[in-house]
């Protein structure tokens, strides 16, 4: 079974960039682990492709070559913080509808050109006080992702909602120091909600 992870930098946690097969250290190594060992008698290939950086066009833009022409069998999606930090400094917000028409191609295309599975895994943000007012472009594209989710993904991961309810008993930064670059915790945190989606697709 072919698996293959897509984003931005916190998919792509120092993986190999000669070899796509090459770990990180981020919630891909720990859900490849946690899978091999639930599943000892499948054949799992993971391919590990997010950039760190990427924003919804920029996965559009390498999106045949390193999605399509993958031929996976399921792929996981986790894009959208930068689209929003990228333009925070001068709030000059992304247009919601460019950032919906950039993913809805992505996913579109999955659809058309594969039989793969699709999970999508929410964007998100924990509370730190620089970042707070993220928020005011942050959760209409959240919205937009939940929406394209409700279309396309055959299973939807809410990391937002998720971490936020984490937070109530675990400080914010023990999640995420930045309050988007998961801890080790943090990216054990996104594997487990990661393998309790792929489950239902087994």
């Amino acid at each position: 079974m072919r698996i293959l992870f897509q984003g931005d930098s916190i998919t792509d946690a120092g993986r190999g960039r000669e070899d796509a097969r090459q770990l990180g250290t981020g919630y891909p190594f720990h859900t490849a682990g946690i899978l091999k060992e639930l599943y000892p008698d499948t054949a799992f290939e993971f391919i590990y492709m997010g950039i760190s950086g990427d924003r919804a066009e920029s996965l559009l833009e390498r999106w045949e070559t390193d999605a399509v022409e993958l031929q996976p069998d399921v792929i996981s999606i986790l894009i959208g913080i930068n689209d929003t930090w990228h333009r925070a400094g001068e709030r000059n917000w992304m247009p919601h509808d460019y950032f919906e028409d950039c993913y809805r191609k992505i996913l579109t295309d999955i659809k058309a050109k594969t039989e793969a599975k699709i999970i999508i895994l929410e964007q998100f943000l924990l509370y730190t006080t620089d970042k707070a007012y993220f928020r005011a472009d942050l959760d209409p594209k959240i919205e937009i992702t939940r929406k394209l989710a409700r279309e396309f993904a055959d299973v939807f991961v809410p990391l937002d909602g998720l971490f936020a309810a984490a937070s109530i008993k675990k400080a914010p930064t023990y999640w995420a120091s930045d309050g988007v670059h998961p801890t080790a915790e943090g990216a054990k945190f996104i594997a487990e909600h990661y393998v309790k989606a792929f489950e239902t697709l087994v």
